[in-house]
């Protein structure tokens, strides 16, 4: 049992501490953007070979190192969507009249050049890590495009509880395209799908031994997490709470001030687009 507590206990700790770097680069002044992009652009390329010097290894540590050069490079695709360099072309809010297949393809034109480079990535690295042992960087990164991808259209389609306080400033156009609403079928599918891949991972990571156990155990922890973030879209309490450390006091008073005048957080029913849950790392 100790050697699957472990992974969770790494997993866990690795994605609360690169969320909140993730956030607290993005809320620094515009103008230290380029620098930081360019560091993370470079140390992607370390992660990526970190990913490939680790493939054929099936010890523990190699499961380890695989899975922190994927939540790096799953970090460099955040910071580029969060700083503005990789989104969509449409970078303008919902019109009010929007509805069905038209809201759709615009929400999805504000975000289609960052999930179009996410898949590529994952391209990448299930080509490099093709046929070999280790395989949990993939793993890892394909899970983190999956449950991100859910919990886009779960927003999309409303959501009884949402939070803008980690959105820059000018990515807010987004909160057009979203609402608030109780939950629909697609959410308990969600949910219920995401139970069944975390049990599956969980039995997995049970019934095998050294790295590949690791890699199962840690993929098993990121699945927990989502699941456990899918969870604070229907209830009151804000995850966003536990990442106000990683945000600049201007930043945290602007939050503050956004709670007691913002409207967003009561449920709504109507298919007006109200807000948008916008996290990091997932």
């Amino acid at each position: 049992m100790t050697e699957f507590a472990l992974p969770l206990l790494f997993a866990t700790v690795l994605w609360f501490v690169a969320t909140g770097f993730v956030l607290w680069l993005d809320k620094l002044p515009s103008h230290t953007w380029p620098v930081s992009i360019t560091l993370a652009t470079v140390a992607s390329g370390f992660a990526m070979g970190g990913i490939i010097a680790t493939a054929e290894e099936t010890s523990p540590w190699a499961a380890y190192v695989a899975f922190a050069c994927a939540l790096v490079l799953w970090g460099w695709h955040e910071l580029s969507f969060l700083m503005g360099f990789v989104t969509g072309p449409n970078r303008k809010p919902c019109p009010p009249d929007a509805r069905g297949w038209q809201r759709f393809r615009l929400a999805a034109a504000t975000l289609i050049y960052h999930e179009v480079a996410m898949f590529a990535c994952v391209l990448a690295m299930a080509a490099f890590t093709w046929g070999k042992a280790n395989q949990t960087a993939t793993l890892t990164f394909l899970l983190l495009f999956v449950m991100r991808l859910s919990a886009k259209f779960n927003i999309f389609a409303g959501v009884p509880h949402l939070s803008t306080e980690m959105m820059p400033d000018h990515m807010r156009y987004l909160s057009s395209y979203f609402r608030i609403a109780p939950p629909r079928w697609f959410f308990l599918a969600s949910v219920t799908s995401i139970a069944m891949v975390a049990a599956w991972l969980a039995d997995l990571a049970l019934h095998s031994e050294g790295g590949i156990a690791t890699g199962y155990a840690l993929a098993f922890a990121l699945v927990a997490l989502a699941f456990i973030e899918h969870g604070f879209l229907v209830v009151p309490w804000q995850d966003t709470a536990i990442f106000r450390w990683a945000m600049p006091q201007h930043a945290r008073n602007r939050g503050a001030s956004m709670q007691g005048e913002s409207p967003k957080l009561a449920p709504q029913t109507d298919t007006k687009p109200l807000a948008v849950r916008q996290n990091a790392v997932q």
